[in-house]
Protein backbone atom coordinates (compact mmCIF):
# COMPACT_ATOMS: atom_id res chain seq x y z
CA UNK A 1 0.00 0.00 0.00
CA UNK A 2 1.25 3.35 -1.16
CA UNK A 3 2.28 5.77 1.90
CA UNK A 4 0.91 9.45 0.94
CA UNK A 5 2.95 12.55 1.62
CA UNK A 6 -0.36 14.09 2.66
CA UNK A 7 -1.16 17.55 3.92
CA UNK A 8 -2.61 17.82 6.98
CA UNK A 9 -4.67 20.63 6.13
CA UNK A 10 -4.40 22.68 9.51
CA UNK A 11 -6.61 25.19 9.97
CA UNK A 12 -6.36 26.86 13.18
CA UNK A 13 -9.81 27.80 15.30
CA UNK A 14 -10.10 30.83 17.08
CA UNK A 15 -9.47 29.21 20.22
CA UNK A 16 -5.16 29.07 18.70
CA UNK A 17 -5.06 32.56 18.93
CA UNK A 18 -3.93 32.43 22.70
CA UNK A 19 -4.32 31.20 26.54
CA UNK A 20 -6.71 34.65 27.19
CA UNK A 21 -10.74 34.47 26.03
CA UNK A 22 -10.49 38.38 26.67
CA UNK A 23 -7.91 38.50 23.69
CA UNK A 24 -9.43 35.99 21.73
CA UNK A 25 -12.13 38.20 21.70
CA UNK A 26 -10.36 41.26 21.03
CA UNK A 27 -9.07 39.07 18.46
CA UNK A 28 -11.82 37.77 16.70
CA UNK A 29 -13.15 41.73 16.60
CA UNK A 30 -10.68 43.06 14.81
CA UNK A 31 -10.97 40.23 11.63
CA UNK A 32 -14.75 41.59 11.78
CA UNK A 33 -14.02 45.08 12.00
CA UNK A 34 -11.69 44.70 8.72
CA UNK A 35 -11.16 43.38 5.52
CA UNK A 36 -6.97 43.91 5.71
CA UNK A 37 -6.14 40.99 7.10
CA UNK A 38 -2.55 42.33 7.61
CA UNK A 39 -2.54 44.81 10.50
CA UNK A 40 -5.18 42.15 12.10
CA UNK A 41 -1.93 39.78 11.76
CA UNK A 42 0.61 41.55 12.88
CA UNK A 43 -1.40 43.14 15.86
CA UNK A 44 -1.78 39.64 17.68
CA UNK A 45 1.91 39.52 17.39
CA UNK A 46 2.02 42.09 20.25
CA UNK A 47 -0.38 40.31 22.49
CA UNK A 48 0.56 36.89 23.37
CA UNK A 49 2.32 34.67 26.33
CA UNK A 50 4.69 36.37 28.56
CA UNK A 51 7.26 37.73 27.38
CA UNK A 52 10.34 35.76 27.88
CA UNK A 53 13.73 36.72 27.71
CA UNK A 54 15.19 36.89 23.72
CA UNK A 55 18.07 38.86 22.45
CA UNK A 56 18.18 41.44 20.08
CA UNK A 57 20.60 39.94 18.00
CA UNK A 58 20.33 40.24 14.13
CA UNK A 59 20.76 36.48 13.34
CA UNK A 60 19.03 34.56 10.90
CA UNK A 61 18.56 31.31 9.88
CA UNK A 62 17.66 29.32 6.02
CA UNK A 63 15.93 25.81 6.47
CA UNK A 64 15.86 23.99 3.32
CA UNK A 65 13.72 21.61 3.80
CA UNK A 66 13.54 18.29 1.96
CA UNK A 67 10.19 16.80 2.76
CA UNK A 68 9.65 12.89 3.02
CA UNK A 69 13.65 12.42 4.21
CA UNK A 70 16.59 11.91 1.29
CA UNK A 71 18.64 8.82 1.82
CA UNK A 72 21.62 9.38 3.63
CA UNK A 73 23.33 6.18 2.51
CA UNK A 74 22.90 7.50 -0.59
CA UNK A 75 24.26 10.87 -0.27
CA UNK A 76 26.33 11.58 2.75
CA UNK A 77 27.07 8.88 4.67
CA UNK A 78 28.11 5.73 2.20
CA UNK A 79 28.24 2.84 3.12
CA UNK A 80 30.79 1.37 0.27
CA UNK A 81 31.38 -1.88 2.26
CA UNK A 82 28.37 -2.92 2.95
CA UNK A 83 26.53 -5.71 1.14
CA UNK A 84 24.69 -5.10 -2.40
CA UNK A 85 21.03 -4.94 -0.59
CA UNK A 86 22.50 -2.31 1.53
CA UNK A 87 25.12 0.59 -0.01
CA UNK A 88 23.36 1.36 -3.27
CA UNK A 89 24.62 1.61 -6.89
CA UNK A 90 26.54 5.52 -6.39
CA UNK A 91 29.97 5.19 -6.87
CA UNK A 92 31.92 7.41 -4.36
CA UNK A 93 34.17 10.93 -4.88
CA UNK A 94 36.27 12.43 -2.65
CA UNK A 95 35.09 16.00 -0.94
CA UNK A 96 37.84 18.78 -0.50
CA UNK A 97 38.46 17.77 2.91
CA UNK A 98 40.54 14.95 2.89
CA UNK A 99 39.20 11.45 4.17
CA UNK A 100 35.34 12.47 3.82
CA UNK A 101 33.26 10.84 0.56
CA UNK A 102 29.91 11.59 -0.75
CA UNK A 103 28.20 9.43 -3.15
CA UNK A 104 28.55 10.76 -6.85
CA UNK A 105 25.26 12.75 -6.95
CA UNK A 106 27.15 15.09 -5.25
CA UNK A 107 30.31 16.72 -7.21
CA UNK A 108 29.54 20.58 -6.25
CA UNK A 109 28.82 20.21 -2.48
CA UNK A 110 32.19 18.00 -2.67
CA UNK A 111 34.21 20.34 -4.10
CA UNK A 112 32.95 22.79 -1.58
CA UNK A 113 32.84 20.45 1.78
CA UNK A 114 35.19 22.96 3.27
CA UNK A 115 32.56 25.54 3.74
CA UNK A 116 29.80 23.04 5.90
CA UNK A 117 30.13 20.54 8.01
CA UNK A 118 27.72 17.10 7.93
CA UNK A 119 26.04 16.24 10.94
CA UNK A 120 26.38 12.04 10.33
CA UNK A 121 24.60 11.37 13.58
CA UNK A 122 20.86 12.27 13.32
CA UNK A 123 18.06 10.75 15.33
CA UNK A 124 14.72 10.38 15.96
CA UNK A 125 12.23 7.67 17.09
CA UNK A 126 8.88 8.93 15.26
CA UNK A 127 8.55 6.89 11.61
CA UNK A 128 5.45 9.04 10.25
CA UNK A 129 5.74 12.07 8.53
CA UNK A 130 3.92 13.79 10.34
CA UNK A 131 5.39 12.99 13.88
CA UNK A 132 9.01 12.98 12.40
CA UNK A 133 8.37 16.60 11.51
CA UNK A 134 6.78 17.81 14.33
CA UNK A 135 9.99 15.71 16.22
CA UNK A 136 12.12 18.05 14.47
CA UNK A 137 10.69 21.27 13.85
CA UNK A 138 8.87 21.50 17.03
CA UNK A 139 10.63 19.17 19.63
CA UNK A 140 7.30 17.27 20.37
CA UNK A 141 8.05 14.09 21.46
CA UNK A 142 5.15 11.93 20.67
CA UNK A 143 5.85 9.17 18.02
CA UNK A 144 1.86 9.19 16.86
CA UNK A 145 0.85 10.88 13.65
CA UNK A 146 -1.38 13.34 14.39
CA UNK A 147 -3.22 16.12 12.01
CA UNK A 148 -1.65 19.40 13.63
CA UNK A 149 0.49 20.51 15.68
CA UNK A 150 0.37 20.40 19.69
CA UNK A 151 3.83 22.68 20.27
CA UNK A 152 4.78 25.36 17.83
CA UNK A 153 7.74 25.06 15.58
CA UNK A 154 10.98 26.90 16.09
CA UNK A 155 10.04 29.50 13.18
CA UNK A 156 6.83 30.40 14.60
CA UNK A 157 8.23 31.10 18.35
CA UNK A 158 11.86 32.52 16.79
CA UNK A 159 9.62 35.28 15.00
CA UNK A 160 7.26 35.84 18.26
CA UNK A 161 10.31 36.62 20.07
CA UNK A 162 11.57 38.46 18.10
CA UNK A 163 8.24 40.62 17.40
CA UNK A 164 8.58 41.53 21.12
CA UNK A 165 12.10 43.06 20.93
CA UNK A 166 10.10 45.16 17.59
CA UNK A 167 11.18 45.21 14.08
CA UNK A 168 12.23 49.29 13.80
CA UNK A 169 11.83 50.39 10.84
CA UNK A 170 12.59 47.32 8.45
CA UNK A 171 9.26 46.86 6.30
CA UNK A 172 10.11 43.01 5.41
CA UNK A 173 8.54 40.32 7.51
CA UNK A 174 10.35 39.02 10.27
CA UNK A 175 9.78 35.33 9.01
CA UNK A 176 9.02 34.69 5.54
CA UNK A 177 8.26 31.30 3.65
CA UNK A 178 9.19 30.34 -0.02
CA UNK A 179 6.85 27.19 -0.50
CA UNK A 180 7.34 26.92 2.62
CA UNK A 181 7.41 23.24 4.78
CA UNK A 182 3.60 23.78 6.31
CA UNK A 183 2.29 20.50 6.11
CA UNK A 184 3.29 19.30 9.69
CA UNK A 185 3.97 22.06 11.58
CA UNK A 186 2.75 25.59 12.49
CA UNK A 187 2.46 28.29 15.38
CA UNK A 188 -0.11 25.69 17.56
CA UNK A 189 -0.88 27.90 20.76
CA UNK A 190 0.91 30.98 19.43
CA UNK A 191 -2.11 31.53 16.72
CA UNK A 192 -1.75 32.42 13.04
CA UNK A 193 -0.53 35.87 13.66
CA UNK A 194 3.10 33.73 13.87
CA UNK A 195 3.10 32.11 10.94
CA UNK A 196 5.27 32.85 7.70
CA UNK A 197 4.60 35.51 4.95
CA UNK A 198 4.07 32.79 2.60
CA UNK A 199 5.38 33.05 -1.44
CA UNK A 200 3.97 30.18 -3.43
CA UNK A 201 4.62 29.34 -6.74
CA UNK A 202 7.87 29.28 -8.79
CA UNK A 203 9.93 31.92 -8.65
CA UNK A 204 11.70 30.82 -12.12
CA UNK A 205 8.30 31.29 -14.24
CA UNK A 206 8.85 34.64 -16.22
CA UNK A 207 5.66 35.98 -14.80
CA UNK A 208 6.02 35.03 -11.29
CA UNK A 209 5.16 37.95 -8.85
CA UNK A 210 4.53 38.14 -4.91
CA UNK A 211 1.23 39.71 -4.34
CA UNK A 212 0.09 42.55 -1.89
CA UNK A 213 4.01 43.93 -1.82
CA UNK A 214 5.75 46.86 -2.80
CA UNK A 215 2.04 48.18 -4.68
CA UNK A 216 2.93 51.19 -6.98
CA UNK A 217 -0.35 52.02 -8.35
CA UNK A 218 -1.77 54.73 -7.11
CA UNK A 219 -5.34 53.96 -7.35
CA UNK A 220 -4.54 50.68 -5.28
CA UNK A 221 -2.33 53.16 -2.42
CA UNK A 222 -5.44 55.35 -1.99
CA UNK A 223 -7.99 52.46 -2.27
CA UNK A 224 -6.02 50.52 0.86
CA UNK A 225 -5.87 53.85 2.50
CA UNK A 226 -9.11 54.40 2.71
CA UNK A 227 -9.83 50.69 3.63
CA UNK A 228 -7.90 50.91 6.88
CA UNK A 229 -10.02 52.70 8.95
CA UNK A 230 -9.39 50.80 11.73
CA UNK A 231 -9.61 53.32 14.32
CA UNK A 232 -12.73 54.77 13.58
CA UNK A 233 -14.30 51.54 13.39
CA UNK A 234 -12.93 50.42 16.67
CA UNK A 235 -14.13 53.63 18.21
CA UNK A 236 -17.80 51.87 18.73
CA UNK A 237 -15.70 49.13 20.96
CA UNK A 238 -15.96 50.13 24.91
CA UNK A 239 -12.32 51.51 25.56
CA UNK A 240 -13.05 50.06 29.29
CA UNK A 241 -12.54 46.71 28.11
CA UNK A 242 -8.97 47.21 26.91
CA UNK A 243 -7.64 46.79 30.10
CA UNK A 244 -4.52 46.94 29.01
CA UNK A 245 -4.52 49.17 26.40
CA UNK A 246 -4.41 46.80 23.52
CA UNK A 247 -6.54 48.86 21.03
CA UNK A 248 -4.46 52.03 21.17
CA UNK A 249 -1.65 49.75 19.52
CA UNK A 250 -3.54 49.68 16.27
CA UNK A 251 -1.97 53.05 15.02
CA UNK A 252 1.53 51.24 14.49
CA UNK A 253 0.45 47.65 13.45
CA UNK A 254 -1.95 49.41 10.28
CA UNK A 255 0.98 51.91 9.82
CA UNK A 256 3.68 48.69 9.22
CA UNK A 257 0.83 46.98 7.21
CA UNK A 258 0.85 49.53 4.81
CA UNK A 259 4.41 49.96 4.52
CA UNK A 260 4.73 46.48 3.34
CA UNK A 261 2.16 47.08 0.89
CA UNK A 262 3.37 50.20 -0.39
CA UNK A 263 7.52 50.91 0.39
CA UNK A 264 9.56 49.74 -2.62
CA UNK A 265 11.71 47.71 -0.61
CA UNK A 266 9.67 44.87 0.16
CA UNK A 267 9.10 44.34 -3.95
CA UNK A 268 12.78 45.10 -4.70
CA UNK A 269 13.26 42.17 -1.70
CA UNK A 270 11.79 39.96 -3.50
CA UNK A 271 12.58 41.25 -6.83
CA UNK A 272 14.76 38.57 -8.21
CA UNK A 273 15.22 40.42 -11.86
CA UNK A 274 17.35 42.63 -9.53
CA UNK A 275 19.75 39.51 -9.66
CA UNK A 276 22.93 39.42 -12.35
CA UNK A 277 22.03 36.65 -15.09
CA UNK A 278 24.79 34.92 -14.00
CA UNK A 279 24.08 34.93 -10.32
CA UNK A 280 20.76 33.20 -11.74
CA UNK A 281 22.19 30.88 -13.68
CA UNK A 282 24.64 29.72 -10.60
CA UNK A 283 21.84 28.49 -8.76
CA UNK A 284 20.21 26.78 -11.44
CA UNK A 285 17.06 28.31 -14.11
CA UNK A 286 15.04 25.84 -12.16
CA UNK A 287 12.41 26.38 -9.03
CA UNK A 288 14.59 25.22 -6.22
CA UNK A 289 17.72 27.40 -7.62
CA UNK A 290 15.23 30.82 -7.61
CA UNK A 291 14.15 29.78 -4.29
CA UNK A 292 17.34 29.44 -2.56
CA UNK A 293 18.58 32.43 -4.44
CA UNK A 294 15.40 34.18 -3.48
CA UNK A 295 15.73 33.28 0.77
CA UNK A 296 19.76 34.59 -0.10
CA UNK A 297 18.38 37.89 -0.97
CA UNK A 298 15.52 37.99 1.75
CA UNK A 299 17.91 37.16 4.62
CA UNK A 300 20.30 39.87 3.51
CA UNK A 301 17.34 42.15 3.30
CA UNK A 302 16.66 41.61 7.00
CA UNK A 303 14.37 38.49 7.55
CA UNK A 304 15.23 36.30 10.60
CA UNK A 305 13.51 32.78 10.01
CA UNK A 306 13.74 31.63 5.81
CA UNK A 307 12.16 28.07 5.17
CA UNK A 308 11.74 26.94 1.71
CA UNK A 309 10.94 23.23 0.74
CA UNK A 310 12.34 21.26 -1.87
CA UNK A 311 9.58 19.55 -3.34
CA UNK A 312 7.16 19.42 -6.77
CA UNK A 313 7.82 18.44 -9.87
CA UNK A 314 12.09 18.14 -9.00
CA UNK A 315 11.56 15.40 -6.79
CA UNK A 316 10.05 13.15 -9.30
CA UNK A 317 6.15 11.42 -9.80
CA UNK A 318 5.30 11.99 -6.43
CA UNK A 319 7.18 15.14 -5.98
CA UNK A 320 8.71 14.75 -2.70
CA UNK A 321 11.51 12.76 -0.98
CA UNK A 322 9.76 9.91 0.06
CA UNK A 323 11.54 7.08 -2.28
CA UNK A 324 9.03 4.22 -1.20
CA UNK A 325 9.53 1.76 -4.07
CA UNK A 326 5.40 2.40 -4.96
CA UNK A 327 5.95 5.80 -5.06
CA UNK A 328 9.91 5.74 -7.06
CA UNK A 329 12.31 3.93 -8.50
CA UNK A 330 14.71 4.95 -5.31
CA UNK A 331 17.81 5.46 -7.57
CA UNK A 332 16.57 6.86 -10.66
CA UNK A 333 14.78 9.55 -8.27
CA UNK A 334 17.55 10.48 -6.50
CA UNK A 335 19.51 10.87 -9.76
CA UNK A 336 16.42 12.97 -11.01
CA UNK A 337 16.34 15.53 -8.42
CA UNK A 338 20.54 15.08 -7.61
CA UNK A 339 22.07 18.06 -10.24
CA UNK A 340 19.10 20.64 -9.18
CA UNK A 341 19.63 19.69 -5.56
CA UNK A 342 23.17 19.85 -5.68
CA UNK A 343 23.40 23.21 -7.87
CA UNK A 344 21.20 25.24 -5.74
CA UNK A 345 22.45 24.32 -1.91
CA UNK A 346 26.26 24.20 -3.42
CA UNK A 347 25.26 28.24 -4.55
CA UNK A 348 23.72 29.14 -1.38
CA UNK A 349 26.32 28.25 0.92
CA UNK A 350 28.85 29.66 -1.25
CA UNK A 351 26.87 33.14 -1.42
CA UNK A 352 26.62 33.26 2.02
CA UNK A 353 30.41 33.14 2.69
CA UNK A 354 31.51 35.46 -0.63
CA UNK A 355 28.36 38.13 0.43
CA UNK A 356 29.79 38.29 4.32
CA UNK A 357 27.02 36.87 5.56
CA UNK A 358 28.52 33.80 6.88
CA UNK A 359 28.74 34.66 10.71
CA UNK A 360 24.95 35.99 10.91
CA UNK A 361 23.22 33.48 8.77
CA UNK A 362 23.23 29.84 9.40
CA UNK A 363 22.20 27.33 6.75
CA UNK A 364 20.42 23.73 8.01
CA UNK A 365 19.43 21.77 5.13
CA UNK A 366 17.35 18.44 6.37
CA UNK A 367 14.37 16.43 5.91
CA UNK A 368 12.34 14.48 8.77
CA UNK A 369 14.27 11.34 8.73
CA UNK A 370 16.29 9.07 6.38
CA UNK A 371 15.38 5.82 4.52
CA UNK A 372 16.00 2.52 5.19
CA UNK A 373 19.77 1.01 4.72
CA UNK A 374 18.05 -2.14 3.20
CA UNK A 375 17.20 -1.71 -0.14
CA UNK A 376 13.37 -3.32 -1.08
CA UNK A 377 11.20 -4.03 -3.69
CA UNK A 378 7.78 -3.23 -4.50
CA UNK A 379 5.47 -2.82 -7.66
CA UNK A 380 5.20 0.69 -8.61
CA UNK A 381 1.94 2.53 -8.38
CA UNK A 382 2.24 3.88 -11.33
CA UNK A 383 4.30 5.60 -13.94
CA UNK A 384 5.79 9.14 -13.96
CA UNK A 385 9.42 10.89 -13.46
CA UNK A 386 11.34 8.54 -11.60
CA UNK A 387 8.68 6.08 -11.03
CA UNK A 388 8.36 2.78 -13.82
CA UNK A 389 4.91 1.70 -14.95
CA UNK A 390 2.46 0.72 -12.36
CA UNK A 391 2.91 -2.78 -11.39
CA UNK A 392 6.87 -3.16 -12.48
CA UNK A 393 8.94 -4.01 -9.74
CA UNK A 394 11.36 -1.14 -8.16
CA UNK A 395 13.47 -0.71 -5.70
CA UNK A 396 12.56 1.67 -2.79
CA UNK A 397 13.90 2.45 0.64
CA UNK A 398 11.35 2.85 3.36
CA UNK A 399 10.96 5.90 6.65
CA UNK A 400 14.40 5.32 8.88
CA UNK A 401 14.33 7.62 12.04
CA UNK A 402 17.41 6.11 13.71
CA UNK A 403 19.89 7.56 11.38
CA UNK A 404 20.04 10.34 9.36
CA UNK A 405 22.18 13.27 7.96
CA UNK A 406 22.00 17.21 7.55
CA UNK A 407 23.96 19.85 6.55
CA UNK A 408 25.10 23.11 8.36
CA UNK A 409 26.76 26.27 7.29
CA UNK A 410 27.41 29.79 7.93
CA UNK A 411 26.48 31.01 11.71
CA UNK A 412 30.31 31.88 12.62
CA UNK A 413 30.40 27.20 13.01
CA UNK A 414 33.80 25.53 12.48
CA UNK A 415 33.06 24.04 8.96
CA UNK A 416 34.81 21.19 6.89
CA UNK A 417 34.57 17.73 8.08
CA UNK A 418 31.66 15.52 10.03
CA UNK A 419 29.78 15.21 12.99
CA UNK A 420 29.28 11.81 14.30
CA UNK A 421 29.21 8.37 12.79
CA UNK A 422 26.51 5.41 11.79
CA UNK A 423 27.37 2.02 11.74
CA UNK A 424 29.15 -0.06 9.10
CA UNK A 425 25.20 -0.42 7.68
CA UNK A 426 23.55 3.04 8.36
CA UNK A 427 21.75 1.74 10.49
CA UNK A 428 22.25 3.46 13.55
CA UNK A 429 23.67 6.32 15.28
CA UNK A 430 26.59 5.03 17.04
CA UNK A 431 28.62 8.42 17.79
CA UNK A 432 28.15 11.39 18.93
CA UNK A 433 24.02 10.76 18.84
CA UNK A 434 22.15 14.06 18.25
CA UNK A 435 18.41 14.21 18.55
CA UNK A 436 15.92 16.59 17.28
CA UNK A 437 16.11 18.24 20.50
CA UNK A 438 19.90 19.08 20.11
CA UNK A 439 18.74 20.23 16.81
CA UNK A 440 16.24 22.67 18.12
CA UNK A 441 18.98 24.01 20.80
CA UNK A 442 21.46 24.65 18.29
CA UNK A 443 19.28 26.77 15.94
CA UNK A 444 17.73 28.55 19.05
CA UNK A 445 21.36 29.42 20.02
CA UNK A 446 22.41 30.74 16.81
CA UNK A 447 19.85 33.37 16.76
CA UNK A 448 20.56 34.37 21.04
CA UNK A 449 17.83 32.53 22.09
CA UNK A 450 18.19 30.34 25.60
CA UNK A 451 16.39 26.95 24.79
CA UNK A 452 16.95 25.93 28.58
CA UNK A 453 15.39 29.03 29.96
CA UNK A 454 12.55 30.39 27.37
CA UNK A 455 8.98 29.68 28.42
CA UNK A 456 5.62 30.46 26.80
CA UNK A 457 2.30 29.67 27.89
CA UNK A 458 0.43 27.35 26.28
CA UNK A 459 -3.62 27.41 25.78
CA UNK A 460 -3.70 26.58 29.26
CA UNK A 461 -2.18 29.26 30.09
CA UNK A 462 0.57 27.23 31.53
CA UNK A 463 4.32 28.03 30.81
CA UNK A 464 5.74 25.50 28.47
CA UNK A 465 9.66 25.21 27.32
CA UNK A 466 10.44 25.45 23.73
CA UNK A 467 12.35 22.60 23.59
CA UNK A 468 11.72 20.28 26.70
CA UNK A 469 15.13 18.61 26.68
CA UNK A 470 18.24 18.97 24.22
CA UNK A 471 21.13 21.08 24.18
CA UNK A 472 23.24 23.12 21.36
CA UNK A 473 25.76 20.61 19.37
CA UNK A 474 29.39 22.29 20.40
CA UNK A 475 30.83 21.51 17.12
CA UNK A 476 27.87 23.88 15.09
CA UNK A 477 28.05 26.99 18.31
CA UNK A 478 29.66 29.76 16.34
CA UNK A 479 33.08 30.75 17.54
CA UNK A 480 31.80 34.58 17.25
Amino acid sequence: MSDPFYAAGICPGPQMFGPSARRGFLKMGLAGFTSLSLPGLLRLRATAAEPPAASSGKTAVIMVWKPGGCSHIDTYDPKPEASAEYRGPFGLIDTKIPGMQFTELLPMQAAIADKFTVLRSMRQNAAGHPAGSMQMLSGDPDTRDKPKPRLPDWMSVTNYLRSLEGRGKNPIPSYVGINPPLEYNGPAYLGDAYSPFTVNGDPNSPGFTVPNIGLTDANEVRRLGRRSSLRQNLDTLERAFDRQGELEALDQFEQQAMTLLTNPATKQAFDLSLEDDRTRDRYGRNTWGQQLLMARRLVEAGVDVLTTSLNGPLCGRVQNWDDHAVNHHVFDGLRFRAAAYDQAVSALIEDIYERGLDKRVLVVVTGEFGRTPKINYAASTGAGNASAPAGTQQPGRDHWPRAFSNIWAGGGIQTGGFIGATDKRGEDSIERICSAEDFLATIYHHLGIDSAKTLIRDFNGRPTPIVDRGRPIPELIGKG
